[in-house]
Formats: structure tokens, sequence, C-alpha cells
């Protein structure tokens, strides 16, 4: 359709048609029995069935044949024949899963990202859905948060690239391309901000620490071309986002000219309400609208109330034809007008879910996201040795995430599936030794079964045997394998922790083990920063495997075996203890800094631990060994109108082929606002053969030394800055220049 024929559809629609186009409403609506009576869902939410009929896009339903159907039974109701949007969410693939998206920031590789939405946009458009909930680019500080395995970490310079690479992986050049749909930047905004931790909780931060640290990631994904933004469900320094007027009205769409569908997350308007904000639905529904929210999730608010308002004089019709008018102009870009069904084709779909290539590049990520935290030279395992695969995840498919809501956990390749394949003539031997947790834990709260005894049947049978068995196992073999971390259920929404420790039955197979043989090489999967200071004490090798989806085993066996090379870094910081949280790289110096190993005692200091993490953002270690040289500077001064280099002398000093991703930090010294102590602002991966040496450099412009500086303005102030190049956010290997 032309712009002008989309005003005309606009024109013509009632305002009743205009109002439901504002509803989103899940599939079940949708089924056999939900046209012949209103009530349980419908009548809780205060619908009627004209609303089902016009509602304007529908939640949560998949499947090439089942929503075709939907589609056509839909539009032969509606009065102008106006396709529904299908949106569905797809955090980190459809049916192929990659890995978790704190993983993939772990690849410090957003080109394999952007690869894996593409995918995941080929297998999700197949099946029928336009708009995918994905990416979620809230910056986290806070690994007590459930939804950290969601981000991709700690850094907006980090974020804000790989939100840029996967919203042009699923929406391409063109969303009316085969194999493409439309990207949702959410959730705006501050989300991962939430005090202590707790999901749906308080945010609370200053405009400066909003827009310089929180802000930079969503801005990158509209500058992209996010066709959706997602309010979040928090408030924004006491306001709820889904009301906020100047989060959404000025920042989001005047500031950084976002022109797409604004959509609430599941039932948000409504929450307002609960938060106290609005009085009631109607108020609600009022507020919303003003704000600029297109899309209300899931409730009646828009559907009951806006009408209302409009009758009442409170609000005019033409801010509801705004919302409207967004909404058809992104089922145009996605050419559902012209093609209805889009790229909805069953045997397409059966064709493309899980197909070789999809999960080749689910190996390949999954492989490029690990890291190498620790290792006294126990990997990679060779042939030769005897091996024990120790742990409750030797078995355990469910290693996708509680977010892989469209993929199925018996697609997943297990630890034993890949060692039996990958490792054929070797002598392995296989042992569980305990539960992924306590054997009588329960999920509250939770629909999906604790798969504990279908796992671990031999544990629940006889406890003792099981580790005794694991044990002997250990003590006959050359290295332990020893595969240990959380269950899937405890990151993700609603999944907040105040504990952060392995579970102790799994820590008691630990020590039980390593009692028998020194030898051991903990793999941990898990969907955010954990506290290992035990293990990285005891063990000797530990390789973090994240959530590494539904090609997780081969991955790991892949870096076990040395067919690949570990080369993934940390996207967070890993505390020491709980005591530390929340930490993070990019910190303030304070008036008093800890220098060194100070003893005086007025410093910014604990008196029982040290302000260093366990583990740096940035850091994760390879079979190869690297060094770096001297920076070198091709200046030292800079000016608004030119830029300078800054180069190192990268050599791979060890005995194979290796990945290390270079990366450049930045400090303004002195500045009108206090600046941190330093700043990622840029990263790039080099890989080398044994002795080989590559130079490696950085543009440096007036664009990396821009901030909101006192008086809220963005740019540049004159003065001395520091530049640091290395392998990790604690690298000391550093120079300085100055700004004029």
């Amino acid at each position: 359709m032309t712009d002008q024929e989309l005003h005309l559809l606009l024109e013509d629609m009632s305002l009743q048609e205009k109002i439901d186009q504002l509803l989103q409403l899940t599939a079940d609506f949708y089924g056999k029995t939900d046209r012949d009576v209103v009530t349980g869902p419908a009548s809780e939410l205060g619908i009627s069935m004209e609303d089902i009929d016009l509602a304007g896009s529908v939640l949560n339903g998949t499947g090439a044949k089942a929503l075709m159907q939907i589609q056509d039974a839909y539009m032969d109701r509606h009065p102008h024949h106006i396709p529904l949007l299908f949106m569905m969410d797809v955090i980190h693939g459809y049916r192929t899963i990659f890995p978790a998206p704190i993983a993939q920031g772990a690849s410090f590789d957003p080109e394999i990202s952007k690869r894996a939405a593409s995918v995941a946009a080929r297998e999700t458009s197949a099946a029928g859905i336009h708009v995918v909930f994905s990416p979620m680019v809230d910056l986290v500080r806070d690994p007590r948060w459930g939804r950290v395995m969601e981000s991709t970490g700690e850094d907006p310079y980090l974020n804000s690239r790989f939100a840029a690479a996967q919203i042009h992986g699923f929406q391409g050049d063109d969303m009316k391309e085969d194999g493409k749909v439309c990207g949702c930047i959410k959730h705006f905004a501050g989300y991962g901000g939430a005090e202590a931790g707790r999901e749906y909780n308080t945010v609370q931060v200053s405009e400066h620490t909003f827009r310089e640290y929180y802000l930079p990631s969503y801005e990158a994904g509209i500058k992209a071309g996010a066709g959706m933004v997602m309010t979040s469900f928090n408030t924004v320094n006491d306001i709820p986002a889904t009301i906020n007027q100047k989060l959404m009205r000025q920042m989001l769409r005047e500031e950084m000219g976002f022109d797409g569908v604004l959509i609430s997350d599941y039932a948000a308007i409504l929450e307002t309400v609960a938060h106290g904000a609005s009085s009631d639905k109607k108020d609600a529904a009022h507020k919303a609208l003003l704000a600029g929210v297109d899309i209300d999730m899931m409730t009646g608010c828009y559907a009951g109330e806006l009408a209302k308002l409009v009758k009442e004089g409170t609000i005019p019709e033409s801010l509801i034809d705004e919302s409207v008018l967004r909404i058809l102009q992104l089922k145009n870009q996605l050419g559902l007008f012209e093609h209805p069904h889009k790229d909805a084709d069953p045997e397409k779909e059966a064709r493309y879910i899980l197909c070789p290539e999809h999960r080749a590049l689910a190996r390949e990520a999954a492989a490029a996201s690990c890291v190498l935290l620790k290792n006294d030279k126990v990997l990679p395992i060779r042939p030769s040795q005897k091996v024990a695969f120790i742990g409750p995840y030797i078995d355990n498919y469910e290693i996708c995430s509680s977010w892989a809501v469209t993929g199925h956990p018996e697609d997943s390749v297990t630890i034993r599936q890949a060692a039996k394949e990958l490792l054929p003539d070797s002598d392995l031997t296989f042992c569980h030794g305990t539960t992924l947790l306590p054997r009588d834990h329960v999920f509250a709260g939770f629909a999906e079964p604790n798969r504990a005894e279908e796992f671990y049947a031999d544990v629940f049978a006889d406890p003792e045997k099981a580790l005794a068995d694991a044990v002997a196992a250990a003590k006959a073999a050359d290295v332990v394998i020893l595969c240990l971390g959380e269950h899937y259920l405890q990151t993700g929404e609603a999944t907040s922790r105040t504990e952060l420790s392995l579970p102790e039955n799994q820590m008691e197979l630990f020590c039980a083990v390593k009692t028998v043989n020194p030898n051991v090489a903990v793999v941990l999967f898990n969907g955010h920063p954990l506290l290992l200071d035990e293990l990285s004490r005891n063990a000797a090798a530990i390789l973090q495997a994240w959530l590494p989806g539904t090609e997780g085993g081969h991955a790991i066996l892949d870096l076990l075996t040395g067919t690949k090379n570990p080369s993934g870094k940390l996207p967070m910081t890993f505390p020491r203890n709980m005591g530390q949280i929340p930490i993070y790289y990019n910190h303030f110096s304070t008036g008093r800094p800890l220098t060194g190993t100070d003893p005086q005692r007025f410093v910014s200091k604990y008196t029982d631990t040290p302000n260093t993490p366990l583990f740096p953002f940035g850091y994760g270690l390879s079979y190869a060994e690297f060094s770096y040289s001297d920076v070198s500077l091709s200046s030292d001064s800079l000016t608004s109108e030119d830029s300078i280099t800054a180069s190192v002398q990268l050599k791979n000093t060890g005995a194979c082929t290796g990945t290390e991703v270079v990366q450049l930090y930045i400090q303004d010294v002195a500045a009108s606002t206090v600046r941190p102590v330093r700043e990622l602002k840029g990263f790039t991966r080099i890989t080398l053969t044994p002795g080989e040496t590559q130079t490696v450099s950085f543009r440096i412009s007036e664009a990396e030394l821009s901030f909101h500086r006192a008086d809220g303005s963005y740019g540049t102030e004159p003065g001395a800055f520091r530049v640091w190049i290395g392998g990790s956010s604690a690298t000391e290997n550093g120079t300085g220049f100055t700004l004029r």
C-alpha cells in the first residue's frame, strides 16, 4: 500500500475498529471454542467478542498452518480485511536455539550474533511469525536479577554493538524480504537497574546516569532501524515507564527519532494501577495513550476505556489515529496487505527448522561464547587419556534457558552424546554423582515439571551408591570433566536470587571428586555470574559454558578436546562474594580511592575482602598465550577535527593457534562530571598462529571521548585522557594523550 492508501484506510475505519487495532490478545482467543461464548479470560479482561474479532495483533501463536488459518478467518470477518500481526518471544532462537544472550555477549562477536538472529528470523517467519520480542538490550550490573541471561551484559558499548547487530539480523535491509521479521528493542527503559536485583522492582537513577549508561544500547537498536520498542515494567524515577511521557514522547520519539510501534509489556498498562500511578483502568488507558503507547498487550484498558475517553472529550480521536497509523505502517512494511501470510509455509518451516546449516551455526556460536576462566594445563583432554564425565549435566538436555519458549529441549545435544561421538576410541566413564538441585526442590510458581527423577533415576534409587560410583570413576581417571551449574529455571524472568552459589549437593560432589583426583576441570552451565571462589581455588580448570543452546554438547566437546580454542570473554564482572554486589568495571574512583596495597584506613574499601572482583569484565583465557607490546600512539594530542591511532603488537607466544579479543579502554581524567575509571571503547577478535605477531590498531576520535556534560549537553571537553589496550578491563598496559 502507498502512504496515501494507508491514510484513506484509516479515515474509513470506525472508532471501534481503530481502538481494537491497539489491542493484543494471545492465540488462545482464536481457538475453535473461543467464538462460542465470551467467558473466562475475555470477561476478566473486560473485552467483547467484537474486540476479539477486531484485535490488531496476536501473541504467542505459532506454526505456519495454524497461523495461516487464524489469519484467513480473521480477515474474512474484519470489515476492512486488515491482516493480523503475529508476535512471539523469540529470544535466542526459534527451534534452533543459540546461546543465551549473556553468552552471546561473551563472544565479543556481534557478527555471529547477527547471523544467529538471521537464522532465528528465517525459522520464525516460516512458522508464520511477523514480530519477535528481541533483542533485550537492558544494561545490567546486578547478577541477582534473573533476567541477566537475556542481556549481553554490563557495558553500554558492548550492548550497543550487539543491539544493532541483532536488529540487522532480524530485519535485514527490508522487512518484506523472505525470511525477515520485525525486531523489538526492549525493555524501555532501565529495566536492568531494578533495586536489589529484584524482578519488577523500582529503578532510581539520576538522569545523567540514565542517559550515559542505560539509554545508549536502546538508541543503537533504534538507529539500526528497529520497527518496534517495548515498554518496561519498572518505574523510572517514580513514574512507571509505560505512562512516562518524558521517557516515551521526549527521549524515545523526539530525541532518538523512533517512529515505529511502541508496545506495552504484558499487562503493563494495567499494572500502573498497582504501582499507584493510575487510579483505575480508565486512568491507566488515558495516561498510556498520552505517553504514546500504541499497543496494549493483554489488558482491556484500551479496548474498554478509550471510546469513553474520546466521547468525553478527555482525549482527541487524533491521538488514537496516530497509534493506529503506526501499526498499519508496520503491517505495510512487512508486506502483509499484499501477502497476509508473508513467509508462512509448512513445507519451508519443516525444511528450515534444525537444518544442518542452522545447527552448525549454533555450534559455532556456542563454542565462541564459552569462557575459559582457569586452566592448570589439564585442558584440552587427549584421546589417549581415561576421562570421567561426572555431574548432573552429563545427560541433561535442558541447556537452552527458560526463555527458549519455542525450543524443544530434547533437540539438544548432551555432554554424553557429544563425548561418545567425538571421542569414539577413548576410555570414557559417565556418572551423575548427584542431582542438579536437592532432590526435594520445588519450583514455586512454575508450571514446568522438575525432571529430576527422569534425569537422575540412579541418584534417587541410591544416593550413596551414586556418589560412591562417581568417586570411584574419578579415582580411576586421568582427568575428570565435572559438569555442574544452575537449573535452567533458576535464571530468567521472575527468578531473582539472593544467593548465587552452586547448590550444596553439587559442591559436596566436587569436594569428593577433588579429594581423589586433582585433575578436575569444571564445566559450568548458568545464566548469570555465580560465586566461584572455592571452585577457582581448587579446580584445575573452569570452563564457563553458560546456557549454550541446542548444540551445546558438541560445542563444549569441541573446546574440551582442543578441536576449537576458547576465545570468550566475560561480559559481566564475577564477584568474590554477595557483599560486593553490585560490582562492575566502569565505576567511579571516589574521592578516597584504594590504590594498590594502600594500608590506610580511611579509603574506599572493604575490611574483609578486596575491592577487586574474582574475574573482571573482559576476562577470558585461551589454550594459546598472548603477549602485548606497550601501547603506542600516532600522536600525543588530539583535536576535534582529527583522530589518533592507538596500537599494540600482539604476539601468540603459545603452542597452538588461538583467538584473542583485544580491548580498548579510555578514561577522561578530569571533566565537568565524574568519569569512570575506564570505559570500553573498542574491541576486535584477532586469530594468530604460534609465533605470529600482528599490529592491532584502534582509531580514537572525538566520538569516543564524548559524554553527557554537567550542563546536560553531549560532547567533549579538553584535557588529559588515558588509554589502555589489553585482554581484559584489568589491563594496565596504557599511556596518555591530550584533547586540545
